[in-house]
C-alpha cells in the first residue's frame, strides 16, 4: 500500500539535540546580554545544519529539530491569545522536574500564523540541499491545552461551559493549519501525550481526581482533534505521535494502548500514528488489531533515551511480531525511535554522534525490511 505523503519507512518524531550554539544563545537572551534577533540568526544556522544532517544520515522527513523551542508544546501554545503559563503541576518527576501548567485566561484566539515563517525557512533549506525530502511541521496536540489542568485551569468567565472552549480550541487549530497549507505545508504531526497518559493507572487516577469522566474523555479528545483537522484539504496529511514523557532520558507514564485503542484507531481521523513502543511500558502489539487497513503506524521500537545502539536482531523480531497483528502486515508499518531526542531544550542523555548513529541504524534496518526506497 502507498504511504501517506510525508511518511517514510524510516521516520522520526522531530526533535534533535540542541547544539551548544543554540543553548548559549538562549542563555544570553535570558541573561539580557543578547536579543531575539541575534538568537534567530543562530537558530537559522543551526536549523540549516540539522536539516542537512538529517538528509545526510538517510532521513527523508525533515524537521527543524525543534531548535526554536524550549518545550515541544509551550512555545507554540503561548502564541494563542487567551493562554498563559501559570505555575506547575506540583507532581515531581525525575530530575526534580515538575511540568508547567497552561491556564486559559480568556477567549482563545489565533492572532497570526505561528509556524509559517519557520516552515518557509526550512522548506528553502531543504530545496537548497537538493534532496528528495518532505518538510514536516510538528505542533502540540490541542489536548495539551486541557489535560493537565482540566476545568480548574480554564477561566470560568471566559468559558462557563466547556463546549464553546473546545469549539474555539478546534477553530484556532483550523486557522493555523489553513495558514500552513497556504504556505505550502503538506504534512503536520500532532504531538500528544494525553491519550497515552490515559493508559497509565496513576495518570487515570489523577484525571479522576480532577473530576474527569474517563469513560468519555478519550472520545472527547478524539472529537477535539477531528474538529481541529476537519477543514484541511485532502492533500494535507496529518500524523499523531503518542508519548509517555521524554525528559532528559526519563519517562513519566506507562501502560499499553488497550484503554484507548478503539477510539485511537477507529475514530481518530489522522493518516498516520507515531507510537511509542521501545520497551515493556508500551504494552504488547495487540491494539494494532484495530488499525484500519488504509492507515499506517510508525512503530517507535528504537530508543532515543539510551546512548547505546539498539539490538538490530531484536528490532527485526519485534517488527515481525507487530506485522503478525497489523491487518496488512509490514505494508502498514514503518520504523522510528519512540520519541524525539530532545523534547525539551535540555535533551536526552547522549551525544550528537550517538544520536546520528542511532538514526543511521534505523535507516539501515528500514532498508533491509522494506527496500532502498523509503517512500514505498
Amino acid at each position: 500500500m502507498p504511504l501517506p505523503h510525508g511518511v517514510y519507512r524510516a521516520d522520526h518524531v522531530g526533535s534533535f539535540l540542541r547544539p551548544k550554539s543554540v543553548l548559549d544563545a538562549r542563555e544570553a537572551v535570558a541573561n539580557n546580554t543578547s536579543n531575539l534577533t541575534a538568537l534567530r540568526k543562530v537558530e537559522d544556522s543551526a536549523v540549516a545544519s540539522v536539516a542537512s544532517s538529517q538528509i545526510k544520515n538517510g532521513l527523508r522527513s525533515i524537521t527543524d529539530g525543534e531548535f526554536r523551542r524550549a518545550y515541544f508544546h509551550l512555545d507554540f501554545l503561548q502564541h494563542l491569545s487567551g493562554i498563559e503559563i501559570k505555575g506547575q503541576t506540583g507532581l515531581i518527576r525525575p530530575h526534580g522536574f515538575s511540568p508547567p501548567v497552561l491556564a486559559v485566561t480568556g477567549k482563545l484566539g489565533h492572532p497570526k500564523p505561528i509556524q509559517v515563517d519557520d516552515f518557509k525557512f526550512l522548506e528553502q533549506v531543504i530545496k537548497d540541499n537538493g534532496g528528495p525530502a518532505t518538510t514536516k511541521v510538528c505542533i502540540p496536540s490541542p489536548t495539551m491545552v486541557h489535560f493537565r489542568g482540566g476545568r480548574a485551569s480554564i477561566d470560568i468567565e471566559a468559558y462557563p461551559d466547556l463546549d464553546p472552549f473546545f469549539e474555539d480550541l478546534a477553530r484556532v487549530y483550523q486557522e493555523e493549519l489553513d495558514s500552513l497549507y497556504k504556505a505550502g505545508c503538506r504534512f503536520v504531526q500532532l504531538d500528544d501525550t494525553n491519550l497515552a497518559y490515559l493508559c497509565d493507572p496513576d495518570m487515570r487516577k489523577q484525571a479522576e481526581d480532577r473530576n474527569e469522566d474517563l469513560s468519555t474523555l478519550p472520545r472527547k479528545y478524539a472529537e477535539l482533534i477531528n474538529a481541529a483537522i476537519s477543514k484541511r484539504p485532502a492533500d494535507m496529511k496529518i500524523g499523531i505521535h503518542l508519548c509517555r514523557g521524554n525528559y532528559r532520558s526519563k519517562w513519566f507514564a506507562s501502560g499499553g494502548y488497550e484503554p484507548v485503542a478503539e477510539v485511537l484507531f477507529k475514530e481518530l481521523n489522522v493518516d498516520a500514528y507515531f507510537l511509542e513502543y521501545d520497551d515493556a511500558r508500551s504494552g504488547d502489539f495487540k491494539p494494532l488489531r484495530h488499525l484500519p487497513e488504509h492507515k499506517v503506524v510508525v512503530l517507535g521500537l528504537m530508543s532515543s533515551k539510551k546512548n547505546t545502539l539498539d539490538d538490530k536482531k531484536e528490532i527485526l523480531e519485534r517488527l515481525k511480531q507487530a506485522a503478525e497483528v497489523a491487518p496488512r502486515g509490514l505494508e502498514q508499518l514503518c520504523l522510528s525511535h519512540q520519541c524525539g531526542f530532545s523534547s525539551t531544550v535540555e535533551g536526552n542523555e547522549l551525544s550528537e554522534e550517538e544520536q546520528w548513529a542511532k538514526v543511521r541504524l534505523e535507516v539501515e534496518i528500514a532498508k533491509e525490511v522494506w527496500g532502498e526506497d523509503l517512500s514505498k
